[in-house]
């Protein structure tokens, strides 16, 4: 366990430091040169994400503060992909920021912070170090939901968002509290050490009311209650931002609670995931068939996709953990590009949210219609697109684990969830056109084109991003 004076400990949070170094001095620009400054506060922001990246790259495997941080294997492979949507995010808001005249220079700057809570979330391997991470992570994003001052809408998702985080919130703190009285530690290592030797009623009960506020941060049933309205009301921008980057960090935090601090619970924290999976695929498959606002169906969809990631967790081995990696990777990547998509739906009086208005989109852009088919096919599980494999992975992982009817009924809400995805697409193809949206940003093109060729061409990033997956799910046994 090394010290925090340690430099080597140190050296592990390089990320970190670069990111809360970093916001500062760019917050103080973006302070003394004033809304001129929004421009160069988001390239300067992508930067550091970018920069935060190089250092984790370069940064040796370790523990630092008393071993409350970890850098790992599996830290740098979910720390890797929220960067990456957390820098997409950045991307593609400036024009839709100027647009709807919410362009202020504090917005990239949040993001970044945001960002830093995740990067804490990911590798805290003590409740305390998690707490801290989770919070700086939530509150940046209570300020962006409602970031719109402008706008009822963004003024109450922020609102909603904030009123039932600190909720979370409290379920999180109220389990913490509980598990801390009942083994006497707050280290991940010192609760397993103490579970192993028995696991009492006090601790069960600890363990469920961490999971509910963890759940909550996933936006899995039945903590899901924020997650269409927020998604609705916030900024486009800012909802593709919350549908990627925060899930990802929130469902590392999720893995590595339950694999590292209550490992030797594994029985009863299954019943707990597996429950929250079922009933989460099954509303984010049969909710979204009625929705007509298309971030409220991405919302559902968002839900029923967590769902299917906690299938591999429910599994409790390697290869389930190898598989929810894998999910989470592919997830982030279909998410980024239908967003791009959403944010591309824009006329000269303003943006439109409604999936109507995709009607005949193959005859007006084709290249976006053909993209946004793929992607949603992707969504759906059809082969040989990324998504299949996503999904591949994680019932695999179900089957060989034992959990049949948990593998079986993803599969049904499968089935059922393309319904409403293969419906847009018949919108694009066989429906008389809409009138056409305005010519698609650069920023956005270069977002959809990276990750419709991610979903498209998976097959040749398979093998790569496995055996990554495979070496972050080992660090974790």
């Amino acid at each position: 366990m090394m010290d925090i004076t340690s430099l080597s400990g140190l050296a592990s949070f390089q990320p970190e430091l670069v990111l809360a170094i970093g916001a500062l001095a760019v917050l103080m620009i973006g302070v003394f040169v004033g809304e001129r400054s929004t421009g160069l506060v988001t390239v300067l922001s992508v930067l550091l994400i970018a920069g935060a990246g190089l250092a984790l790259y370069n940064a040796p495997d370790g523990a630092a503060f008393q071993g409350a941080f970890v850098l790992d294997a599996f830290a740098r492979f979910m720390k890797t992909v929220a960067l990456i949507a957390a820098a997409a995010a950045v991307v593609v808001s400036y024009r839709f920021a100027k647009d709807e005249k919410f362009d202020r220079f504090e917005y990239p700057v949040l993001i970044v912070l945001s960002t830093l809570g995740m990067m804490v979330m990911i590798s805290a391997t003590d409740v305390i170090s998690l707490y801290l991470g989770l919070e700086l992570q939530s509150l940046a994003a209570y300020v962006i939901a409602s970031i719109n001052r402008d706008s009822g809408r963004s003024t109450e998702a922020g609102l909603k968002y904030f009123v039932l985080g600190a909720l979370s919130s409290g379920m999180l703190l109220y389990g913490a509290s509980l598990i801390y009285g009942f083994t006497g530690h707050t280290s991940f290592d010192g609760i397993a050490a103490a579970l192993s030797s028995g696991v009492s009623v006090g601790a069960v009960f600890g363990i469920v009311f961490f999971l509910a506020g963890m759940a909550f941060k996933i936006s899995a049933v039945p903590f899901h209650m924020w997650t269409p309205d927020v998604y609705e009301g916030a900024p486009t921008p800012v909802t593709a931002f919350f549908a990627s980057a925060p899930k990802v960090a929130a469902m590392a935090m999720f893995v590595r609670a339950t694999v590292d601090a209550f490992g030797p619970a594994l029985g009863d924290w299954r019943q707990v995931v597996t429950f929250v999976a079922l009933a989460s695929m099954l509303l984010g498959a049969f909710a979204a068939i009625g929705q007509r606002n298309i971030k409220r169906l991405m919302a559902y969809s968002s839900i029923g996709h967590v769902g299917y990631a906690l299938v591999g967790l429910a599994a409790g081995d390697q290869a389930g953990v190898q598989g929810v990696a894998v999910y989470m990777a592919i997830y982030v990547a279909m998410t980024l590009g239908a967003f791009a998509v959403i944010l591309s739906m824009r006329r000269a009086d303003g943006a439109v949210e409604d999936i109507s208005e995709l009607a005949g989109l193959s005859r007006t852009h084709p290249v976006m219609a053909f993209i946004l088919a793929m992607i949603l096919f992707s969504l759906a599980g059809i082969p040989p697109l990324a998504g299949f494999f996503a999904k591949w992975y994680v019932f695999l992982a179900a089957i060989q684990a034992g959990l049949y009817p948990l593998a079986v009924i993803g599969v049904l809400t499968s089935v059922v969830g393309a319904f409403y995805y293969i419906r847009i697409i018949k919108l694009m193809y066989f429906d008389e056109p809409a009138p056409a949206f305005r010519p698609v940003p650069g920023e956005l093109r270069l977002v959809l084109g990276l990750s419709g060729a991610f979903v498209i061409l998976f097959v040749l990033v398979a093998g790569p991003l496995g055996n990554a997956a495979d070496a972050a799910a080992r660090s974790l046994f």
